[in-house]
């Protein structure tokens, strides 16, 4: 197995079968990919309604449905690498979708030593014709301009979280999502990853990772100060644990020291 896609997902609405049929609709071989689909957290009637969608298209694509009654994305993700069986792995928001080249695309620039890296595109719910501005595709314009293909402090912004790319399965092994962290735990995951991945490689703008920001959303979900503030902190305790633990960059340790600073100076100055 070339690809193992993986998607958590949680009470789903209409957007999962948008992510699923991008899946379907992929170029690359059906048989070179696998989609490693985790319910958590809830069952009924949502088990079912993905199984009825599966039986459909059983003949034309490799869905495994698992689920689990403990919440959380982290816990999902981990099962599904646990159980993975591809040599790269790729993950995908249940709300978000590919371009129908994404997964050929991706594997064709990627290599044991090399992670590589799609077109971002970001829109709100319901208005997909209109991208929004967004630092993950600045940075893939500035890299392609550039022809970066080492972890620079652009090609960085890719790495605050495990989507919109395909990472070798050797660089992951045993290394799992932090289950403590309700929020910040893809950065430290990529993070945890990081004294692994020295080259970069960038597909064409025809391999899009679909970005959807809506409501109700982890990402838009407001929390309190105090909540932002105790996260980074306990962010950057983590951090510094696995860079004194490990071989990894000084500078990216102190890009995500600095972002978290970031953030609470945001909090004292009242932007949050």
């Amino acid at each position: 197995m070339k690809i193992s896609v993986i998607i958590p997902t949680y009470k789903p609405r209409a957007y999962l079968w948008e992510c699923l049929d991008s899946l379907v609709a992929q170029t690359f071989s059906k048989d070179d990919f696998e989609v490693l689909l985790v319910l958590n957290g809830c069952s009924e009637p949502y088990k079912s309604n993905i199984e009825a969608y599966i039986e459909k298209r059983k003949e034309i694509i490799n869905i495994r449905l698992t689920q689990t009654d403990t919440p959380g994305v982290s816990n999902a993700r981990n099962i599904a690498l646990d159980n993975a069986k591809g040599e790269y792995i790729t993950f995908l928001d249940d709300d978000d979708y590919i371009s129908p080249s994404y997964l050929e695309e991706l594997y064709a620039k990627a290599s044991p030593n090399t992670i590589s890296l799609c077109y971002p595109y970001a829109f709100n719910d319901g208005n997909p014709e209109v991208q929004l501005s967004y630092g993950i595709t600045d940075a893939y314009e500035y890299c392609i301009k550039n022809s970066c293909d080492s972890i620079s402090s652009r090609v960085r912004k890719y790495f605050s979280g495990p989507c919109m790319k395909l990472i070798p399965m050797s660089f992951i092994q045993e290394r799992r999502f932090d289950v403590r962290f309700k929020n910040g735990e893809d950065c430290i995951f990529m993070f945890l990853l990081s004294d692994k991945y020295k080259k970069m490689s960038f597909t064409s703008r025809n391999a899009i990772y679909y970005r959807r920001f809506r409501e109700g959303s982890a990402v838009t979900t407001k929390r309190s100060k105090k909540e932002v503030v105790l996260n980074s902190l306990k962010c950057m305790n983590e951090y510094t644990k696995i860079f004194f633990r490990g071989n990894y960059s000084v500078y990216f340790y102190l890009s995500r020291i600095i972002a978290e600073l970031g953030c609470q100076l945001q909090i004292l100055i009242g932007k949050q």
